[in-house]
């Protein structure tokens, strides 16, 4: 109780600072760095903003990622259907921004060998051992809470509302995501 009356108090403290920067009229903050090396690998769904792309996912959401020697993100999508059925999708990253590779473009639809339809995949927040990450989007319409475990410390999921609210979003719009392993 304590931590989340300290998370409250923060919040109100840095949130005039934050939203002149962080507002609904501008676009969320990325981080400074990812590397993107240290980035791959496999991610557990925390939470989302419920979106009609997953709408088929009922639980265990995950995400690979692999570097390509183009430069270019492999990613690899899966979640478990309510029926029980694996759901996977198979797309690209590029880097958009390559002072910070924070900002990226993630495709996947393929057609005759191209990518179509790139959507933003902004990292606004990370762990500094990479433990979490805080994917959106400049619009705020789209957000996904990323961590390396599938279940996390009220600790860690403190700090993932915090990095949240402190990039305009509303953490009551994430909804979590059932990790049954």
């Amino acid at each position: 109780m304590r931590k989340i009356l300290l998370t409250l108090a923060l919040s109100a403290a840095v949130a005039p600072q934050v939203s002149a920067q962080n507002g609904p009229g501008s676009d969320p903050e990325t981080v400074a760095y990812v590397d993107l090396e240290r980035y791959a690998g496999r991610w557990y769904e925390y939470a989302r903003i419920p979106n009609r792309f997953q709408e088929q996912c009922a639980r265990n959401t995950t995400a690979d990622y692999a570097l390509l020697p183009n430069g270019r993100v492999e990613v690899i999508n899966r979640c478990v259907k309510a029926d029980g059925s694996l759901d996977e999708a198979r797309g690209v990253a590029r880097v958009v921004d390559s002072q910070s590779n924070a900002r990226l473009e993630v495709s996947f639809v393929r057609f005759v060998g191209f990518n179509l339809f790139w959507g933003d995949y902004w990292v606004i927040g990370l762990g500094e051992d990479y433990e979490y990450a805080v994917v959106g989007t400049p619009d705020r319409k789209y957000g996904w809470l990323l961590t390396r475990e599938p279940i996390i410390s009220e600790e860690l999921m403190d700090e993932l509302f915090f990095t949240l609210e402190a990039r305009g979003y509303r953490h009551e719009d994430f909804v979590p995501t059932p990790q049954a392993w």
